[in-house]
């Protein structure tokens, strides 16, 4: 079954097929493979927290146990960041980063994903991981005046008052970087497999595949680690 998208991209002739699959029209708006994705990732998300929280048990057994495990596993990583008080509040924006991008990046490891209409890693495209960073850049600046109210602003003129270009041009390059070493590593790793299938259709792209399984790990974790540190730089009371 690994072959199988590799075969595709092969047959496709390579980058031609990573362009925009514009599958059908909805009030005007486009809807992408990557937007397919999404909301088939959206449903299985919903149908297994459902499921997981439907009859919740004290002595947790089966899929309660794995979304248990799961969670205290973020709240683990994010406690290291901004203490355990203020990993559980941001638990729900953090969690479902990192959940939602590992899937994202995992989708594009299945059998005809990226050839396959309707089928495509989400974070492949830029406008969906540019979309994402700007959640995060909203997030940390909303949580940050929520926190610590017009104090919040006081960091842009510090540690002098002409650093505040600089400051607030730092605000803006950060969901850049975010979206841009996202985009870049899922795309990377597609193109990559494409273009070694085409050059040696046997053995060699399987290696690159499995890769994938952890390159999208560690893509999902560097970008909640990094959302992580700007909230909790935003959200600091400094005495």
């Amino acid at each position: 079954m690994f072959w199988l998208k590799a075969a595709y991209a092969a047959e496709a002739g390579g980058a031609g097929e990573h362009g925009p699959q514009i599958l059908f029209n909805i009030f005007g708006l486009d809807v992408t493979s990557e937007t397919t994705t999404m909301w088939g990732i959206m449903l299985l998300l919903a149908i297994l927290s459902y499921l997981a929280t439907r009859n919740m048990k004290r002595i947790p057994s089966g899929l309660q146990n794995i979304m248990e495990f799961a969670v205290e596993g973020i709240i683990k990583l994010l406690s290291g960041i901004m203490g355990e008080e203020r990993a559980k509040k941001y638990l729900p924006l953090l969690g479902s980063l990192f959940i939602f991008i590992l899937i994202s990046n995992y989708s594009g490891i299945l059998p005809g994903a990226g050839h396959t209409p309707g089928l495509k890693a989400p974070t492949s495209n830029w406008s969906v991981t540019l979309g994402l960073a700007t959640v995060v850049f909203l997030a940390t600046q909303y949580y940050g005046v929520k926190e610590r109210g017009l104090k919040y602003f006081k960091h842009f003129v510090e540690p002098l008052p002409f650093m505040l270009p600089l400051n607030i041009i730092e605000q803006f390059v950060r969901p850049l970087s975010l979206s841009l070493r996202l985009y870049g590593n899922v795309f990377g790793e597609e193109m990559v497999v494409a273009g070694l299938f085409a050059l040696v259709p046997l053995i060699v792209p399987l290696p690159m595949m499995l890769l994938g399984l952890l390159f999208g790990f560690i893509q999902a974790f560097v970008f909640t680690l990094l959302a992580a540190i700007y909230i909790s730089e935003a959200t600091e009371h400094h005495h």
